[in-house]
C-alpha cells in the first residue's frame, strides 16, 4: 500500500508563515489518515524557520530549477535572502520520501517550497505565475509524482498501481 507526503498545512497543522493551515476536506484524505497511509512534513519547519514567519517568494526572474542549480534565491519582502533554509527543506523531503520509499506527494499550491503548477510572482503582491516551487521540484526531478489539492482525483486514481519493472531489451 502506498503511502503519500503531504504537506502538514493541508492536514490542518497551523505551519504556514502567517500561522495558519490550509486543511483539505476531502474523505479520501481522511481514509488515507485512517489507514496510516500519510506522512506529514513542512519543509520551511523541517529547515528550522518560525511560525509565524515572514512571507517568502521566489526572486522575479528566478525559479525552482535556479534555486536548487545555486543560481535563484527565496526572498522575503524586506529582501532577506532564505534560499538556505528552503533548499533545505526540500532536501529534508528528499531523505524523508527515500527513506520512506514514497512514490506520491500531495503539497500545497501557491507556496515557494510546495507549488506544483503555480507560485507567488516575487513581487509580493498576490499575483501568481506558472512554475513549482523548490520541494515539489526537487522531488519531482527524483521520480515522485507531486499532485495539489486541485488533482486529489489523479492522485487517487495513480494510488497503488503497480511499479512497472524497467523493461530490458
Amino acid at each position: 500500500m502506498d503511502r503519500i507526503l503531504v504537506s502538514a498545512c493541508l492536514l490542518g497543522a497551523p505551519v504556514r508563515w502567517n500561522g495558519a493551515a490550509r486543511p483539505v476536506d476531502d474523505p479520501r484524505l481522511a481514509t488515507w489518515i485512517a489507514e496510516g497511509r500519510i506522512v506529514s512534513f513542512c519543509p520551511e519547519c523541517a529547515a528550522g524557520l518560525a511560525v509565524p514567519r515572514p512571507a517568502a517568494e521566489i526572486a522575479p526572474g528566478d525559479t525552482a530549477e535556479t534555486v536548487l542549480a545555486g543560481r535563484g534565491r527565496v526572498i522575503t519582502a524586506a529582501g532577506a535572502d532564505l534560499t538556505a533554509p528552503f533548499r533545505a527543506g526540500a532536501a529534508a523531503a528528499l531523505a524523508l520520501v527515500r527513506e520512506h520509499g514514497l512514490r506520491f506527494a500531495l503539497l500545497a499550491e501557491g507556496s515557494p517550497s510546495c507549488g506544483s503548477t503555480v507560485v507567488a510572482d516575487g513581487s509580493f503582491t498576490g499575483r501568481r505565475r506558472a512554475g513549482d516551487g523548490v520541494t515539489a521540484r526537487l522531488l519531482a526531478d527524483h521520480g515522485v509524482a507531486v499532485h495539489g489539492p486541485d488533482r486529489l482525483d489523479a492522485l487517487a486514481a495513480a494510488l497503488d498501481r503497480p511499479v512497472r519493472p524497467p523493461q530490458t531489451l
